[in-house]
């Protein structure tokens, strides 16, 4: 098998991969129950990235008010509540910590 043939077979591969699920899971011909269930999977992608670094500190679990990003997350999850918007959200946690750093705080 040549070097072309076998990148051209992982060009394949890679774009089956990326392009099926989309293409055979069309939200039109899906479930009314799974896609009420799939607009849960970006919250819960989230929470799953920032949850760790919200509740550890140096390997280990901190809840006190010493912890920076957990003082800066509570107003963050009301703006993500009431915004309904990942961007926003994202750009007033970033904001929030860079305020709470300049004045101390944490």
């Amino acid at each position: 098998m040549t070097l072309a043939l076998a990148a051209a077979l992982a060009i394949l591969v890679t774009l089956l991969l990326k392009t099926g699920p989309v293409m055979a899971l069309r939200g039109d011909s899906l479930p009314a129950l799974l896609r009420k269930w799939l607009e849960y999977v970006p919250v819960a992608v989230m929470a799953a990235l920032v949850g760790p670094d919200v509740f550890m500190q140096d390997g280990r679990l901190d809840i006190s008010f010493s912890n920076l990003f957990l003082l800066v997350s509570l107003p963050t999850l009301l703006v993500a509540v009431f915004s309904r918007n990942y961007f926003v959200t994202i750009a007033a946690g970033i904001g929030l910590v860079i305020l709470a750093r300049y004045y101390g705080i944490g």
